[in-house]
């Protein structure tokens, strides 16, 4: 394939280019969620040039890891057949050593290895291995090693920030995220799909920007054949990726679980106190380290809530696949025969599209700051909420934009299929809730209600009074 069909990724793509265009040896870390990319884009930049790639294979020991590294290298160099294992990691690496010394280019030389995590494996000793081989001879010899893994916070802690002999040597990282709303639009176009915005928005909902899951949408059914086709029929690609995705990232994913299944309970989030408590994990730094390994996968997102930028957040799922499995899919049974429609017109669709809407305009903040004019305004997201008693009101709010410009967007976020209609019974909620908003915080800032809606809000006496904003989903799919 052409580099030019790759969708988006040009920040990340010139990052890869340029490593091949400096003067020194560059170690990049490629760094993203199951399925969202990492190795095809690695492969579609540096394709013909990469001079070594081996992949790791889960859940196997080293001796099978290092028998792969063998046929690899016999692979790569012409031999007709594989090498002899080599006997430890060390000695692996003299070996690729050598065969990338009897390469005669002028070129850097590229070296990629792939789910990195399910190599280095405890007792291995591959990192300090990979270590060596770095800080010795790779270092100095106009070498591009890439190196992935699909267990982000595991590349983070045990790479990125490696307290040994790795430490500080990456000098690029890229952090690859889901499509965005303007990247699928034009990924399902490529291939022929002719769906309108509010559609994909629904596509989205349900599986995210994630390239692998959208290779699976046939742009020939409907969003609604396809989402039966993918999450309910018996053989449905999405139906068991749930186990799957977890098995693969954690070794030991029942806490991982047990913390989504916990956040998948309450949309609006929860304190870690609370998520301690709903998901009956001891408090510590396990729960620490499970929050950071469901965060880096972008699985899990803290929000916080207005006044309190650092203090008092709180954690939402944030994942569009786990949200709809979790509530739509685990409990039901396989069908041949369409379920989409059965769900898509009742109430708990509505709430549950309503809140999955709502983490879909957190994922795209960018594109809502600029359609307001401000995205180069500094500003600060958040959340509100105020528990009501005998003497004030309780009310929430989805999100808020505290601008440097002395204006706060107080934003409304509703998934309706037409223009949404503002009555007077509504109106006064939304005057209501900017005066409690108010009078909580003392803020003197200038407060402006904000309507977040696929299709903006039909005009009437109601609506021009009391909105001073709105936002639409084609603002959504703005780059």
């Amino acid at each position: 394939m052409d580099e030019q069909e790759l969708i988006g990724r040009f920040t990340e793509t010139q990052a890869l280019k340029n490593a091949l265009r400096t003067n020194k040896s560059e170690m990049i870390a490629v760094i993203g969620r199951r399925r969202v990319g990492k190795t095809f884009l690695i492969r579609q930049v540096y394709h013909s040039k990469i001079d070594f790639e081996m992949t790791g294979i889960q859940n196997r020991p080293k001796s099978e890891q290092l028998q792969n590294f063998a046929s690899k290298l016999a692979e790569f160099t012409g031999a007709q057949r594989a090498f002899q294992a080599p006997a430890s990691w060390q000695e692996a690496f003299h070996d690729l050593k050598v065969y990338l010394e009897s390469k005669k280019t002028r070129r850097k030389r590229v070296v990629f290895f792939d789910e990195l995590p399910w190599l280095a494996t405890p007792k291995s000793g591959f990192l300090a291995a990979l270590g060596h081989f770095w800080n010795d001879w790779a270092s100095v010899n106009n070498i591009v090693f890439v190196i992935c893994g699909s267990a982000a916070s595991w590349m983070i802690r045990r790479v990125v920030n490696h307290k040994g002999s790795l430490h500080n040597r990456i000098t690029r990282r890229i952090d690859l995220a889901p499509f965005t709303l303007a990247e699928v639009e034009k990924y399902l176009k490529k291939r022929g799909g002719i769906y309108s915005r509010y559609e994909i928005t629904q596509l989205y909902i349900m599986i995210g920007g994630i390239p692998h899951y959208l290779d699976h949408v046939d742009t020939s059914q409907s969003i609604a054949q396809n989402c039966d086709r993918l999450f309910f029929a018996p053989d449905g690609i999405l139906r068991h990726e749930f186990e799957n995705l977890y098995a693969s990232l954690y070794d030991k994913p029942k806490a991982h679980i047990a913390v989504i299944t916990a956040l998948a309970s309450k949309w609006k989030g929860m304190t870690r106190d609370e998520l301690v408590r709903k998901s009956k994990l001891s408090d510590g730094g396990g729960m620490t380290r499970v929050l950071q390994e469901l965060e880096a996968g972008s699985f899990i997102s803290q929000v916080s809530s207005f006044g309190n930028i650092k203090k008092n957040r709180f954690y939402r799922l944030s994942d569009p696949f786990t949200l709809f499995y979790l509530k739509f899919v685990a409990k039901s049974a396989s069908s041949h025969k369409p379920v989409f429609f059965s769900i898509v017109n009742t109430s708990k669709w509505r709430s549950w599209a309503g809140y999955a809407f709502e983490n879909l305009c957190f994922d795209h903040s960018k594109q809502i700051e600029t359609a307001l004019g401000v995205y180069a305004i500094y500003t600060e997201i958040s959340s509100f909420q105020i528990i009501g008693n005998d003497v004030q009101q309780g009310t929430q709010i989805d999100l808020l934009i505290d601008r440097a410009d002395g204006v706060i967007n107080l934003c409304e976020i509703k998934f309706h299929d037409s223009e949404f209609v503002i009555s007077k019974k509504y109106a006064k909620a939304l005057r209501e809730k900017r005066t409690i908003f108010r009078q909580s915080t003392r803020t003197r800032k200038t407060v402006f209600v904000t309507m977040i809606t696929p299709y903006g809000i039909k005009p009437n006496q109601h609506s021009g009074s009391v909105v001073q904003n709105e936002v639409t989903i084609d603002h959504l799919f703005k780059p």
